[in-house]
């Protein structure tokens, strides 16, 4: 984002954080209603330009956002969508995009007041591997020639009642909008936001080998002594690294893998 869509997103959190100020239930519904928000931006175009158009007075827009959703939307939703309106974005997929991420807190908001936000990050990490491991489930979830809600339709089938009610509304979501077209980095978005807000970390690490629960609470240890944060660790073995373990935290990548070893030799030795 460019500084003026940074600043009016730092805004909209802002609000989101003060409107979210009463139980889980509360947290909840302005998740699902942010998302229900965004589909009615992604099919009307004109009203979009309209709540992002800088030429228009902020309190206009606000009143326009007020007379299209109020009365539709709980209070706390309307004043996270009131706010977020009035500020001056760069661009107006910025204010959607912004839309999505405060309905995604808000959910993970709500899971963290019910001791369930573990489940769900560990859920969502889970099933980006699912979707990486599986391509035509892959193919099925980001076939953007089937209507979005055949989409969701498949995933709530494949999820209800076996993950938390949280993870399929944010998997969901995340099929509908994929980051860069790529769901399996959706999901991984979606955990690692999770992580976020409980003011941890994600590493993500591929392993030649299942590690064992000591191994994962040293490389944890490890890890968060590096960063100076707490670390989640989420594992996925992937036999074709021979040996080893290769960790991505961030943009940061640590490749302890024989693969990686011996491909460092062959470049010393070309």
């Amino acid at each position: 984002m460019y500084a003026a869509s940074r600043e009016a997103s730092s805004r909209a959190r802002e609000a989101l954080r003060a409107a979210l100020t009463g139980s889980d239930e509360v947290a909840a519904t302005a998740g699902t209603e942010l998302f229900a928000v965004v589909a009615v931006l992604d099919d009307q175009r004109s009203l979009r330009v309209a709540l992002a158009d800088k030429s228009v007075s902020s309190s206009a827009r606000a009143e326009l956002a007020e007379r299209v959703f109020g009365g539709k939307v709980s209070v706390a939703t309307t004043a996270v969508l009131t706010t977020a309106v009035a500020q001056d974005w760069s661009r107006t997929r910025d204010l959607v995009d912004t839309l999505v991420l405060l309905g995604q807190e808000a959910l993970l908001r709500a899971a963290a007041d019910r001791g369930r936000i573990d489940a769900v990050e560990d859920e969502l990490f889970r099933l980006g591997r699912i979707v990486e491991d599986n391509p035509a489930l892959e193919q099925a979830l980001s076939d953007h020639g089937k209507p979005s809600a055949a989409r969701r339709e498949l995933l709530a089938r494949l999820l209800t009642g076996k993950v938390e009610d949280i993870t399929v509304e944010l998997a969901e979501q995340a099929v509908t909008r994929p980051r860069a077209g790529d769901i399996g980095a959706s999901f991984d978005h979606l955990s690692d936001l999770a992580a976020s807000l409980r003011d941890q970390i994600v590493a993500h690490v591929r392993a030649a080998v299942a590690l064992t629960s000591q191994q994962r609470d040293h490389l944890s240890a490890s890890l968060q002594r590096i960063y100076e944060k707490p670390v989640t660790v989420h594992v996925q073995v992937d036999p074709s690294l021979l040996a080893g373990v290769v960790v991505r935290v961030g943009d940061d990548l640590i490749d302890g893998s024989a693969v990686g070893r011996l491909q460092r030799l062959r470049q010393s030795l070309a």
